[in-house]
């Protein structure tokens, strides 16, 4: 009998990986410049003002503007949403969001009219009901009336073009000769969730996905040689294959499913060892009662986190800016007594950056911290000395103070959410080890389960933070715990300009002191 044909074997994902901004930005400019039919996107930031820094973008402008009225002269369709923010929480985000549509339809307009551009600025559809509204209306008062003061002391000019572009910020003002004031007896909004995915589908077949927005702050190179308050350590991956078609539907329909309009579907399947994952939740409700919590729909990335953390044998190794959440420090701490060879490296940042470069002591930055250590302390219980917990800084001498420096030398800011268990899985996504990122936030990953780039992405960013030509134990599994807590001991007794690499021991003690447990407030708010 004749044999059936064999299927052929799926092969294995492309992928690229992207360490720092110095990376990523021109690969997505090349990406930009190489679709044919369609881009589409989902930004919490994208500041058309960015640098372009390849050699192709540089050839059809200086700033992303140039490169999206290029892009929308080629007649290639662009479809963007973009991440408004609570106008009284975050005024400057709100205005920066509008600023940025106000500069895409300005593109749109200089690119003539063939252009196909669709912008969409969207604020999470999870608003809180009346009462805690009423519950927390002296803080949301307090902040607009700073905003309507900062208003006042522009001149008029100014005032109009900032009004114009902080649309949520003018409903709550009225101006009585000009001069705006909050409106009395108003109740404003609360918008406790946003979308925090960063992510772009280039003709449905290319996925460039992770942690880092588009903007000139946010950009860095691998030596982290800038101003402390100016570094970014971010992670991105370009990926080819049917991955990016899942991403492509998730962006089309993830505004009405957090409307309730469409439902969530299915998880996505597996693609030759790599599978699209996300986090969506909806408005919880309705009335007067509904609390400030939304309710999370689509929980893929936690699940993918516990999963793979239920899996772990050997090495867990996780690059995060916040490590908040109390379920998957619990479950980890389980994990190592249970399994005496897992060990963890966990890299984070010194400080949150609005507490190291802006001096932030509100209620978010203390409950946040008072979160995080509570986690690292129920790791450090499970693990014992299998666990590494670092921090990162130049190895040069700063005149910063405070958290703003790590043992006399400016920080690295960590802003990956990167988490790889053994040499088998790995989790690249926008997400934070915090319960607003895994049940709250709009958030997109991909997990990674083909070992050839699960290997390459640990090795790539071990390395990163590894003086040059750092010996085998540093990558072992069994003893990189050992070498990374002595290179990091030994340099946190030199001098800054006398270390090696970037390594030192994360903070616990100023976490602590700073952080304050804050009742009735939900941990996912931070």
């Amino acid at each position: 009998m004749p044999q059936p044909a064999r299927r052929p074997h799926p092969s294995p994902p492309q992928v690229e990986i992207l360490v720092t901004a110095a990376e990523a930005y021109p690969t997505l400019e090349r990406a930009f410049l190489d679709a044919r039919h369609e881009i589409v996107a989902g930004f919490r930031v994208f500041d058309l003002k960015t640098r372009l820094r390849s050699p192709e973008g540089m050839a059809v402008g200086a700033t992303w503007f140039d490169l999206i009225i290029h892009t929308l002269r080629r007649g290639i369709e662009v479809r963007i949403v973009l991440s408004d923010f609570d106008p009284v929480a975050r005024p400057r985000l709100h205005r920066a969001t509008w600023r940025t549509v106000r500069m895409f339809w300005a593109a749109a307009e200089m690119a003539g009219p063939g252009a196909k551009l669709t912008v969409i600025p969207s604020m999470h559809s999870a608003v809180a009901g009346l009462w805690p509204r009423l519950l927390f209306w002296p803080v949301v008062a307090s902040r607009l009336g700073r905003v309507a003061g900062w208003l006042r002391r522009q001149v008029v000019s100014h005032r109009l073009r900032a009004l114009r572009e902080m649309p949520g910020v003018q409903r709550m003002l009225v101006a009585k000769d000009e001069i705006p004031r909050p409106r009395l007896f108003q109740i404003p909004p609360l918008y406790p969730a946003t979308h925090h995915q960063k992510l772009a589908v280039f003709d449905g077949k290319r996925l460039y996905i992770g942690g880092l927005d588009l903007d000139e702050r946010f950009y860095d190179t691998p030596e982290h040689r800038q101003p402390g308050n100016e570094t970014w350590h971010d992670v991105q991956l370009m990926l080819e294959g049917p991955v990016a078609d899942d991403a492509r539907t998730h962006l089309l329909n993830f505004l009405d499913i957090i409307l309730g309009r469409h439902p969530p579907g299915e998880p996505a399947p597996e693609h030759a060892g790599v599978r699209f994952v996300r986090t969506l939740s909806r408005r919880r409700g309705r009335g007067a009662w509904r609390f400030i919590s939304p309710e999370p729909v689509v929980s893929e990335i936690e699940a993918a986190q516990r999963s793979a953390i239920s899996a772990a044998q050997g090495l867990i190794y996780v690059e995060t800016q916040y490590f908040r959440d109390r379920r998957l420090a619990r479950l980890l701490a389980e994990e190592a007594r249970e399994k005496p060879g897992l060990r963890m490296i966990l890299i984070l940042p010194a400080a949150p950056d609005d507490v190291a470069f802006e001096g932030s002591t509100g209620l978010d930055a203390r409950l946040g911290e008072f979160l995080q250590a509570k986690c690292l302390r129920i790791l450090r219980r499970g693990f014992g000395r299998r666990l590494f917990v670092g921090g990162a800084a130049q190895p040069r001498r700063t005149q910063a103070k405070g958290r703003a420096q790590l043992r006399g030398a400016p920080l690295v800011y960590i802003h990956a959410k990167v988490s790889l268990f053994d040499d088998t899985t790995a989790i690249v996504s926008s997400a934070n080890l915090n319960g607003r990122s895994l049940r709250w936030d709009t958030e997109a990953g991909v997990v990674l389960t083909d070992p050839g780039p699960v290997i390459r992405l640990r090795k790539r960013l071990m390395t990163h933070w590894l003086p040059v030509g750092a010996a085998a134990d540093y990558f072992d599994p069994d003893r990189a715990v050992a070498a990374w807590w002595a290179l990091a001991s030994r340099n946190a007794k030199l001098p800054p300009d006398k270390r090696r690499g970037f390594l030192l021991p994360y903070d616990l003690k100023s976490a602590e002191d700073f952080g304050r447990a804050f009742p009735l407030v939900p941990d996912e708010m931070v």
